[in-house]
């Protein structure tokens, strides 16, 4: 397949652009701008697309590509500082702008044969700008194929060179005709087929993982969310008998949670399957502990202790496991690379990254070219369970960062009915597949309520359910007030110890989507 390269300069859009190929069926990969040349040559990309970003092209030190991505012959799209950084290297004029334009502005089309083809000329369409530089002077060679309400030179092309650039943001979904935009880039201008379908990568995915695994043993954490689940259907498929799959009990999950992974997964796994109780084990080491960050770390180095001790068990006609899985997501890649690159990294991920130095165990990430909604699809190529893939997704350290406090049984019991209760009125509404992510949460507060005519002083659960493409930004789920009023309800009526429940209608960002 044809890949496309999407340079990041740092840009809170970056994902975005590269979601926007994929949609199209395209394969696209994102690398920080100071990707080596030596890389980029043997990536061998059919077009680049340069992101947006913080920085100012006449900044010292402004970030700045490979100059053998001029050499290629390739397409190039820049976009906001994507077009400084062309405008720059083909000896334009580029100054900070009197006012920053952010936001709503509307773009009117001069040219429309290329770029802009299916648009009228003269037609304005709505575009989402975000920049604080404004090109000045256009380099010699290129010319304007759109204007924009404060910027007459909005979008360029230079033909010869088989450069294109625009001022604005095509990714995003306040620019209505952006994918418009987007796919004449790939499909005219580049000449590029959508090829990029999940049988074909699954296809690619079995090859890969046989030429690495050979007859090795491999091994695979599995939770029951749809990463690891899709990861060990992937290893099984490729190198069928030489997986184990472990699944860990924590103590930490959500009710009945352990007896439904077991009954999802050991049908499909087999003997592949191995179930560990450790509850015990995890709660004796949490008990008391407060601290999220103290939580987190307890719990990942139980977890490797008891996965150490299972994964490399001798099993009856197998030797022990020279390979690790792991559910990798392309997301997790992409802010990793970035610690060295522009862009912040916001969190770190709950991938089990100390097991495979502390095991001395190789890698296989057979997903870590796949957005969510991909592993999905993947999953669903595999024949995995519909109920399995339609999960919605649950945390690595699990209820103990939704219980505000101090990690005991009694809290964990109340919140996992509360929680139970939720999901069970969302699945009453029909409205489970419509929301991403939903659970409780039990704050480290109590209230003052009446119930049975008596005073109450007891504890408050909050609810959380959001709407989402990727989990990397989020809005809070509106939903129709009676779920919302039979939920508070149930809670306060059938869990003890509850008198009082809220919902959270933080958007990500300002807010995560865990409370810890």
């Amino acid at each position: 397949m044809a890949t496309v390269l999407i340079l990041d300069f740092g840009s809170q859009y970056t994902q975005l652009i590269a979601r926007r190929v994929r949609e199209a069926k395209v394969y696209c990969e994102i690398h920080p701008f100071s990707v080596a040349e030596d890389e980029i040559r043997a990536m061998a990309p059919a077009a680049i697309i340069l992101s947006g970003g913080p920085s100012s092209v006449y900044d010292e030190g402004a970030p700045s590509p490979a100059p053998v991505i001029y050499q290629l012959g390739v397409p190039i799209l820049g976009i906001c500082y994507g077009m400084g950084i062309l405008a720059v290297a083909g000896g334009g004029v580029v100054a900070r702008a009197d006012h920053r334009e952010y936001g709503h502005a509307e773009l009117e089309v001069e040219i429309n044969d290329d770029l802009f083809a299916g648009f009228a000329r003269g037609e304005s369409s709505t575009v989402w700008m975000s920049h604080a530089d404004r090109l000045e002077e256009l380099p010699p060679g290129w010319e304007v194929i759109a204007r924009s309400t404060n910027s007459p030179l909005a979008a360029l092309r230079n033909e010869a060179a088989r450069q294109w650039a625009v001022q604005f943001h095509p990714e995003v979904v306040h620019s209505p005709r952006g994918r418009e935009i987007l796919a004449n880039f790939l499909f005219r201008i580049c000449g590029l087929t959508a090829d990029w379908d999940m049988e074909s990568y699954v296809e690619t995915a079995v090859r890969r993982i046989r030429e690495r695994v050979g007859d090795a043993q491999v091994v695979c954490g599995i939770s029951g969310g749809v990463d690891s689940s899709v990861t060990a259907a992937l290893i099984e498929k490729a190198v069928p008998g030489q997986l184990t799959c472990v699944f860990v009990d924590n103590g930490l999950l959500r009710k009945d949670e352990a007896a439904q992974v077991c009954r999802m997964l050991e049908p499909h796994f087999g003997k592949d399957f191995v179930f560990v109780d450790a509850s015990r084990r995890f709660l004796d080491a949490l008990a008391g502990v407060e601290d999220p960050e103290r939580k987190r770390k307890i719990i990942g180095r139980v977890f490797i202790e008891v996965f150490e001790e299972e994964a490399l068990k001798p099993r009856p006609g197998r030797a022990a496991a020279s390979f690790l899985g792991q559910g990798t997501l392309y997301p997790d890649v992409i802010e990793s690379v970035s610690v060295n690159g522009p862009s912040a990294t916001i969190k770190s991920h709950h991938n089990v990254g100390g097991l495979p130095e502390l095991m001395n165990l190789g890698l296989v990430e057979p997903l870590r070219e796949l957005f969510k909604d991909e592993v999905r699809a993947a999953g669903a190529v595999l024949g995995l369970p519909a109920d399995l893939l339609g999960r919605h997704p649950f945390p690595g350290p699990g209820l103990a960062v939704r219980l505000l406090g101090p990690i005991d049984e009694p809290s964990l019991a109340l919140l996992r009915e509360a929680d139970a209760i939720f999901i069970d009125e969302i699945r009453h509404a029909g409205l489970y597949d419509e929301i991403w992510q939903a659970f409780a949460v039990l704050l480290p507060v109590r209230t003052v309520g009446v119930q049975g005519d008596g005073r109450t002083y007891d504890q408050v659960v909050a609810l959380r359910a959001i709407v989402s493409e990727d989990g990397m930004t989020a809005d809070w789920y509106r939903f129709p007030p009676q779920v919302l009023a039979r939920s508070a309800s149930r809670i306060a009526n059938e869990v003890a110890g509850v008198n009082r429940v809220v919902y959270d209608i933080s958007t990500k960002p300002p807010a995560t989507v865990e409370w810890e």
